[in-house]
């Protein structure tokens, strides 16, 4: 699952106004990306309603149209930057992803559990910051506006941002005019398979808790396509702590000791 997500699932967009409410003209200089990301907050729902917002509970379904393949989906997260996902798929087995206490992970029947580092734990992380939306100046060294163009025939601000804390790759977003909502994103994720190319469609946006949250992304990676569709999202929910415990296979991973240098 990709970052800007799910986060959130971490989603930002963009906006059609300049911070004092007046609207720009078509003929206008192209708004800044500051504006942009701060509009999609109220566009969304407001500072306020996500403040909140101290956990979620989302329930829904993903799918590999290309292979039949599809399964449930539930996702929790709280406000200390706690994530676990779980994808449960008939004749599969469990695929699971979590994020706690800065360690990153997953496991699944194909890979065994397994511990990210570096980059990719860097991006694991970004995309677990609860409300990642409403903090957008924590997980962004720098944010451009670069241009126009259309996605689904829609007018679009580009927006490119790059990454802070941890590195990885800048991830190129596109923002209706018309909506000031996200309509896609690019970037290059790093994986088991290097750096991959991906790119996301996100749509169909619902109120969920105060909140409008796109109930349906269509992801692309590594020649694959996949949707995941969101049913449900309980907010303020009251979640067990062990939830998010890391799981004994992963922790053991965690407690290896570094490996000792080779005496010459």
């Amino acid at each position: 699952m990709t970052r800007r997500n799910m986060n959130r699932f971490g989603i930002i967009a963009g906006a059609l106004t300049l911070a004092g409410g007046i609207a720009l003209r078509a003929d206008d200089a192209l708004p800044k990306a500051e504006t942009i990301l701060d509009h999609y907050i109220e566009v969304t729902g407001g500072k306020a309603a996500y403040e909140k917002r101290t956990s979620e509970v989302a329930t829904g379904s993903f799918e590999l149209p290309a292979m039949g393949v599809k399964g449930a989906m539930t996702r929790y997260s709280d406000s200390n930057n706690n994530s676990y996902t779980v994808i449960e798929i008939p004749g599969i087995g469990k695929m699971e992803q979590g994020e706690t206490n800065g360690v990153a992970w997953e496991k699944s029947p194909m890979t065994g559990a397994r511990v990210k580092s570096g980059v990719e734990k860097a991006e694991a992380l970004r995309g677990s910051m609860f409300n990642g939306s409403l903090y957008w100046r924590k997980q962004y060294a720098k944010v451009e506006t670069t241009g126009t163009a259309a996605v689904n025939s829609e007018d679009c601000y580009k927006v490119v941002l790059t990454p802070a804390e941890g590195g990885g790759k800048p991830e190129t977003n596109y923002y209706s005019k018309k909506t000031g909502l996200l309509l896609k994103s690019e970037t290059t994720v790093e994986s088991q398979l290097g750096e991959v190319p991906a790119e996301a469609d996100v749509n169909d946006y619902k109120d969920f808790g105060g909140v409008m949250t796109p109930a349906k992304i269509t992801q692309k990676a590594a020649g694959q396509e996949f949707t995941i569709t969101i049913d449900t999202v309980k907010v303020n929910e009251a979640i067990p702590a062990d939830k998010f415990a890391i799981p004994d296979d992963v922790k053991a991973l965690t407690d290896k000791p570094a490996a000792k240098p080779i005496d010459k």
